[in-house]
């Protein structure tokens, strides 16, 4: 079994340090959480990429974090299987509210609760009543675990220190609520300009009507404008078909997959070359001559070897980065721009911006209350920034009252009173100093469930107490321009996703920065999502993919909300003595984990990358 161990942490990329205890302690590891050899691989590059740890050795001294990973793995596990079962908090709610009488038990029922959702129980009302005339003192009293919170902001994370003179914390400056709400909302800011590069599709699309010639139609365009780009530089030489024999050296381009269902390994990388070129016949690749490659199916390669008999081709060098069109590069100003309507004119300096970014689930998994989107308007309403970007799930598909259906609402009018109205208030008291962006998520229960993604239709709100006045909704993925500063979205998890699909090699010495490769992928592949097949749970329509997919322009800022560890990241494409194009990645994290808060990004956009300040916050 050991092993076993062994060979299947080298399918996953890792390697085992030459040590007598690694091994044994790792058997004892899949014996006392009853896990195979593979789970046990699994669970180690997902504790490798939430640590975000250097190099692919597995080392002793990784072995105590490893094991609490895993227990905390057993223990969520765990929590799942007994859902009948009182826990601390429900016990604790049932003290701090009385005796638990009959009476109380009907107040404390999933449907008495879900008819105060819409009651901000952070926010002080005045005479002792909330604006709905309720009496806030029940909700008031309601103990939950994210309100028990002895900190409630803290920065867990700050990009470029040395320049956090706009955006350093202080707890005066956080926990001051003293100041008169009327000089607050009187004192002038800048407002920012707001233009969309690519928000595809439109609402009211037709969808999930994609054939099998679409799908064929989306790989070979893929293939055939890489080819193009790759033909035209002229550096690589004259394009030939990789699946001829051939004794001379020759370059291709084509499509890495897979040779059979599973996950893709060193042994089953196949070649698919275009319809054009070789009818779109596929070759076995070799890849033992070489050092460094980081391969995913559905990637775009271009690359060079010799295919001596017809079956193997052997790779010499693998170019993964496609070159990028200057218009990409370096788009016009009012290259496909349109503005938002009825935005603000700017009156800021160009390329200087303040933002505040989070990622859905927005409520924690125990209560529909969303407790941590208040307390994010909150904070945005001390620190002023000019856009307020969230991303879903707004209306989380799987948080569990949603999945096990007590709720006694709608999931469309949750979001309209939980999300909608709560923004509505933000946007009346900032003015149009904010303006705030939606982006949905594939796991929005009230939304189409379909990838890529219309926005939300705002526009037909059938409630006019609904306004939308500095609200803005946008696809998923979509890009944007705010104070000529470039951004990408796209709430899908494609950096988990591609971590469980890429296959990599490094040299010996050499230390890699796996999480910036898995992001860069995006940039060099020049798509939101190059992943082919796609990952079990995205619906991928290949008939809205092609325009809706496409990197449009170079972004100075991308978002890639994820399930993993939240990070900041400077990512370069090109060569540094040419100059390097720079893009600024970040996952701000989810603002909701489970019964706790999460963390969100508070960015100082300051005209380069280099004066920028950037920090992900806890809450």
């Amino acid at each position: 079994m050991e092993e076993e161990i062994k060979s299947e942490f080298n399918n996953c990329s890792f390697s085992i340090e030459e040590d007598d205890q690694i091994l044994p302690t790792l058997l004892t590891y899949c014996i006392n959480y009853k896990l195979s050899p593979s789970d046990l691989a699994s669970s180690w590059e997902a504790y490798y990429l939430s640590s975000q740890l250097t190099g692919s050795v597995v080392k002793n001294g990784h072995l105590d974090g490893f094991l609490l990973h895993l227990q905390n793995e057993a223990k969520e596990k765990l929590n799942k299987e007994e859902t009948n079962v009182y826990s601390s908090n429900d016990i604790d709610i049932l003290i701090h509210n009385g005796s638990g009488g009959p009476e109380e038990a009907i107040q404390n029922s999933p449907s008495s609760r879900n008819q105060r959702l819409s009651f901000d129980v952070s926010t002080p009302q005045t005479n002792g009543k909330s604006q709905s005339g309720k009496d806030p003192g029940a909700s008031a009293n309601r103990l939950t675990p994210f309100g028990q919170r002895t900190t409630k902001f803290s920065a867990h994370f700050v990009f470029n220190n040395a320049c956090n003179g706009a955006n350093e914390l202080t707890s005066q400056e956080i926990n001051n609520s003293d100041e008169d709400d009327i000089v607050r909302r009187v004192r002038p800011g800048q407002k920012c300009s707001l233009i969309v590069i690519s928000s595809q599709p439109r609402s009211g699309c037709r969808f999930m009507y994609d054939r099998t010639e679409n799908q064929f139609n989306f790989l070979e365009n893929r293939i055939r404008k890489s080819t193009g780009m790759f033909t035209r530089t002229g550096l690589y030489g004259e394009l030939a078909d990789a699946t001829v024999a051939s004794e001379e050296e020759i370059f291709a381009v084509g499509l890495i997959t897979c040779d059979a269902e599973g996950h893709l390994n060193d042994k089953s990388v196949l070649l698919q070359c275009s319809a054009e070129h070789s009818c779109g016949q596929r070759v076995r690749l070799d890849l033992h001559n070489l050092t460094k490659f980081s391969l995913f199916p559905g990637q775009v390669v271009g690359i060079q070897g010799r295919n001596p008999s017809g079956h193997y081709f052997v790779a010499s060098k693998v170019f993964n980065s496609l070159p990028i069109p200057n218009d990409i590069a370096h788009p016009p100003a009012k290259k496909q721009a349109r503005p938002i309507e009825d935005a603000p004119s700017t009156s800021s300096p160009s390329r200087v911006l303040s933002a505040i970014i989070a990622s859905g689930p927005f409520t924690t998994s125990d209560n529909l209350l969303f407790e941590p989107l208040q307390e994010l308007l909150a904070y945005a309403r001390r620190r002023e920034p000019q856009l307020l970007i969230l991303m879903g799930p707004f209306v989380d598909s799987e948080h569990p009252n949603i999945k096990k259906g007590t709720v006694d609402r709608s999931f469309r009018d949750i979001f309209l009173i939980e999300i909608i109205s709560r923004l509505q208030d933000f946007t009346q008291y900032m003015g149009s100093n904010t303006h705030v962006i939606l982006l949905p998520s594939i796991r929005d229960a009230h939304h189409d469930f379909v990838f890529p993604q219309a926005s939300f239709d705002l526009n037909l709100l059938e409630d006019s107490r609904y306004q939308v006045d500095y609200i803005t909704s946008l696809a998923n993925p979509s890009s944007f321009s705010a104070n000529e500063i470039i951004f990408g979205c796209c709430t899908v998890d494609v950096l988990k996703q591609l971590s469980g699909e890429e296959i990599s090699r490094n040299p010996p010495n050499e230390l890699s920065d796996r999480i910036g490769i898995l992001a860069t992928h995006l940039l060099k592949q020049q798509s939101f999502y190059p992943l082919y097949p796609p990952a079990i749970g995205v619906p991928l329509d290949f008939s809205l993919a092609p325009e809706a997919l496409k990197i449009p322009s170079f972004p100075d800022v991308l978002l890639l909300p994820s399930d993993l560890a939240p990070f900041i990241k400077v990512l370069s494409i090109g060569n540094e003595n040419e100059g390097a194009i720079k893009t600024m990645c970040v996952n701000p994290g989810r603002l909701a984990k489970g019964i706790g808060g999460g963390t969100f990004l508070e960015l100082h956009y300051n005209r380069q990358i280099e004066k920028t300040n950037a920090s992900i916050i806890r809450i």
